[in-house]
């Protein structure tokens, strides 16, 4: 998927913005309303348009749920990590289905369900032009002084700057807020920019797509990725986990799986 196609068809996708003053729906009224509302993440592996149909492993999860619990889904996706954020504490949404990242921080602002996907943050570069090739970064100790661009508000900052004191030196970090991952990917691949972070099954969905990258650096150990509801919503809570406990041994979800992240 090239940039400028990603561009329009998140723009389709692009929830209109209101003035409307929403409230944490709980459980309880989620059932009485008969819909589910939920905002993920426009990309390859979440949400994404295949002709004129919707595919995605967080959307087709979302949907298993609902059809499950007799809802009806309305399920928005946006590039935009501030708006999803934003979105899920006012309670215009009642779940962030994404890949949310489990840290002791997130605990203190949102709940997040039992672990979905084990994960990890790759550092996205281009491969080495010859073998004494200054840019490439073959370690993470040759990190030091170099930029790296994540997505606004993403907590890999945080893992840079503990990344940035374990090898003793400084990293820069430029956060950018108009893009989403697979939007840094490409501008890493193109050589707007040098070095960025993203997940690393994003990374590998995308390599056919872009050779010329290489993604072999680890910035983080494999670490849990959950959906997140609301810090105040503990009864969806309680049957989102339940339900996922169950779904996860179901042979759907192993082929689920297969189909996203290669499993």
């Amino acid at each position: 998927m090239g940039i400028t196609a990603t561009v329009l068809s998140v723009l389709l996708f692009k929830p209109t913005a209101t003035k409307q003053t929403n409230i944490i729906r709980d459980y309880e009224t989620i059932k009485q309303s008969g819909i589910i509302r939920a905002v993920t993440e426009y990309n390859s592996i979440s949400y994404h348009a295949v002709g004129d149909s919707i595919e995605g492993f967080h959307y087709e999860l979302l949907k298993a749920f609902a059809q499950e619990k007799g809802l009806k889904a309305e399920i928005i996706a946006t590039m935009s990590l501030e708006e999803r954020w934003n979105g899920l504490q006012s309670g215009k949404y009642d779940i962030l289905a994404n890949n949310v990242l489990i840290t002791a921080e997130r605990q203190d602002t949102l709940l997040c369900t039992n672990p979905i996907i084990l994960n990890k943050q790759v550092l996205i570069q281009r491969k080495a032009r010859h073998e004494n090739d200054s840019l490439f970064v073959n370690s993470q100790l040759d990190l030091a002084k170099k930029t790296i661009h994540i997505v606004k508000d993403s907590p890999y900052k945080l893992r840079i700057q503990n990344l940035s004191h374990e090898i003793g030196d400084t990293i820069y970090v430029k956060e950018v807020d108009k893009y989403g991952q697979e939007h840094l990917l490409a501008m890493v691949a193109y050589g707007d920019i040098d070095y960025a972070v993203c997940d690393e099954s994003l990374a590998k969905a995308s390599i056919n797509e872009y050779p010329q990258l290489d993604m072999q650096t680890a910035i983080s150990f494999t670490q849990f990725y959950s959906w997140g509801v609301h810090k105040n919503n503990t009864a969806l809570l309680d049957t989102l986990n339940l339900w996922l406990d169950t779904y996860k041994q179901t042979q759907e979800f192993k082929k689920l799986k297969q189909k996203y992240y290669k499993e």
